[in-house]
């Protein structure tokens, strides 16, 4: 066989192994399960023993990220909670609105927040956050996930799983700066956790990656003013800062 004929030869034969490794998903959506620790967030309040009894221990939500290369959205599923705990939770789960639009080109994003059962619009840069990677991997809905983990507000620790699969640096409730999409995330201290159930890769919902509209604007220092005394209004410790407040309001988690 001369050198043409070989040469030929091997770019006929397939090497699945090596394609395989070439498939990165850019775009797609992924639906993510948000659990959350309804006794342990309860802790020391004033709920009677004999109601947090017959509580479910859970919280469950169904959340989608809608994502391409630019751009993502990251929504609830339209639909009533599985867990009936809210009468004495403090989240309206089941009327939950909440939102978080984040354009990766322009380092913007947009968060739509229900607060007193109003929808605000708060505009803001993508907050940096600094992750050290582990070498712990785990299987997450079907994909090779590595852990990190990352530290908010100065000392509440984050732990999340990405694949670096799928080329976006994002994740659920707008967190990102990994080499990948976020596929696993839990909060210890706020007794909460994210795992994706279903990733539909090459699915093209792009279209539905817009902007939340429908909502009061905060442009304004005055605007920003009068929000902060009604996300407060009813919290025990009115000594907190304006900025402290400002950080919850444009927080990590909705």
């Amino acid at each position: 066989m001369n050198l043409k004929a070989l040469v030929l030869l091997l770019l006929w034969i397939p090497f699945p192994d090596l394609k395989a490794q070439e498939v990165f998903i850019t775009y797609g959506k992924i639906t993510f399960e948000k659990k959350i620790n309804v006794i342990r967030s309860l802790g020391n309040s004033t709920v009677p023993e004999e109601a947090k009894a017959k509580m479910q221990k859970y919280a469950t939500s169904e959340w989608q990220f809608i994502f391409d290369q630019n751009s993502s959205l990251f929504k609830p599923e339209k639909k009533e909670d599985r867990d009936n705990n809210t009468s004495f939770f403090p989240f309206s789960l089941g009327r939950q609105t909440n939102e978080i639009y984040t354009d990766y080109s322009k380092n913007q994003r947009i968060l739509k927040r229900n607060i007193m059962d109003d929808d605000y619009l708060l505009s803001d840069t993508i907050p940096h956050l600094d992750w050290k990677i582990m070498h712990e991997l785990r299987n997450i809905a079907g994909y090779e996930c590595r852990k990190a983990i990352g530290v908010i507000y100065d000392s509440v620790y984050v732990v999340a799983f990405y694949t670096d699969e799928i080329l976006l640096r994002g994740g659920p409730e707008g967190f990102t700066g990994l080499p990948g999409v976020i596929l696993g995330l839990a909060i210890p201290r706020y007794n909460t956790t994210w795992f994706a159930t279903k990733v539909e890769s090459f699915t093209n919902h792009q279209s539905e990656i817009v902007p939340p509209s429908k909502g009061k604007k905060i442009e304004t220092a005055k605007d920003l003013k009068k929000l902060v005394e009604l996300f407060t209004r009813y919290d025990v410790d009115k000594k907190e800062k304006t900025e402290e407040t400002r950080k919850r309001l444009y927080g990590f988690t909705l």
